[in-house]
């Protein structure tokens, strides 16, 4: 069996209110003299105060990175900003986009990286990968984040909209699972039962909690630690297996032909609805849980058409042909695309 690495992260805090502990977070984690911020403009202008007196209180001296470009040129343009800024760490503060940038700077610059995350809309905020759009978007092997910080509150003032579409990275776990098994099987794949089920738990979790959920609502706490969780069983596997199968191509696949149509773990969620019907899994509970959740489980609902949707469908597999997946075993032709998509009511 061929070796593979495990990059874990070293601490994970999680609270309520404490973004004024990060100095001391940061401190406890490799005493950085310089430490480079990544963010958006909108996540400095609310954070920034607390951060920096929180950073003053250990000695921390700091330089602010603006990402307001597409992920590529914000790499590329930021990275020559963090390079001359000498930093011992680099931290990515806000949303999904910011998190992954911070992330792809420290891997490209051989620097730890720190995740905090405002928003908990998918489970890149602990694991390694980074989601790259180009011509066959996919998501890319990065550095797993030497920490998490975590401030509840902040993630609770983030429109839910994002916590939802988080719990749609989360179910699909399900089908990502499920086509890691069928490379197993097939292709001879290595199959880490470990990190498989730990995966499985995160999902599970929000499947057995859906209910309960549409009533109070969304337990922002449950679900962070699951998208912790779901991240941390990517590191474990060595690969984004655990929480990536046919319903991320299809994602992917969206990226390509119809940016800026849902996030992705809406689309992620809806994807996972008609793979489970390919794979012969529940796909009608699986849409429920994301009814509950406040999710999408039609292309309406995000503004996709369902032409597009059917395309998506017929080129998800193409984007990345190593990567075997129930859609593998599917001849997957616009018609049955159109029939699959009206079955499970995605359209």
């Amino acid at each position: 069996m061929p070796a593979h690495t495990m990059e874990l992260p070293r601490i994970i805090v999680i609270g309520e209110k404490n973004i004024g502990k990060i100095g001391k977070f940061l401190h406890s984690l490799n005493k950085p003299n310089i430490v480079s911020l990544v963010t958006g403009e909108h996540v400095k202008k609310i954070l920034q105060k607390k951060i920096e007196r929180s950073l003053r209180n250990y000695k921390i001296n700091y330089v602010w990175h603006i990402a307001n470009e597409t992920l590529i040129k914000s790499i590329n343009n930021v990275q020559n900003e963090v390079k001359r800024d000498k930093s011992d760490l680099i931290a990515g503060i806000g949303g999904g986009r910011s998190v992954d940038i911070a992330k792809m700077i420290a891997f490209n610059l051989g620097k730890p990286f720190v995740s905090i995350p405002t928003a908990a809309s998918h489970d890149g905020i602990a694991s390694p990968f980074v989601s790259v759009r180009s011509a066959k978007p996919h998501s890319i092997v990065a550095t797993a984040p030497l920490g998490v910080f975590v401030d509840i509150d902040i993630i609770k003032k983030a429109p839910k909209r994002l916590l939802a579409s988080g719990c749609g990275d989360l179910v699909a776990n399900l089908i990502a699972v499920k086509d890691w098994e069928l490379g197993r099987d097939k292709r001879g794949e290595y199959y880490g039962i470990y990190s498989a089920n730990l995966s499985l738990l995160s999902a599970k979790i929000i499947m057995e909690n859906s209910r309960l959920f549409a009533k109070k609502g969304l337990d922002v706490r449950v679900v962070v630690e699951a998208l912790i969780s779901a991240g941390v069983a990517s590191c474990i596997a060595g690969s984004s297996r655990p929480c990536s199968g046919a319903e991320h191509l299809f994602s992917h696949a969206l990226d390509k032909i119809a940016p800026g149509v849902g996030l992705h773990g809406e689309k992620c969620g809806i994807g996972a609805i008609m793979m489970a019907k390919l794979q012969g899994q529940d796909w009608k509970k699986i849409a429920q849980t994301l009814k509950n959740v406040g999710a999408p489980t039609k292309a309406k609902q995000i503004g996709l058409k369902p032409k597009i949707l059917a395309k998506a469908l017929t080129i998800a597999q193409s984007l990345r042909p190593e990567r075997y997946t129930i859609l593998k075993e599917v001849k997957m032709t616009e018609k049955r695309a159109f029939s699959l998509a009206k079955s499970t009511k995605v359209i």
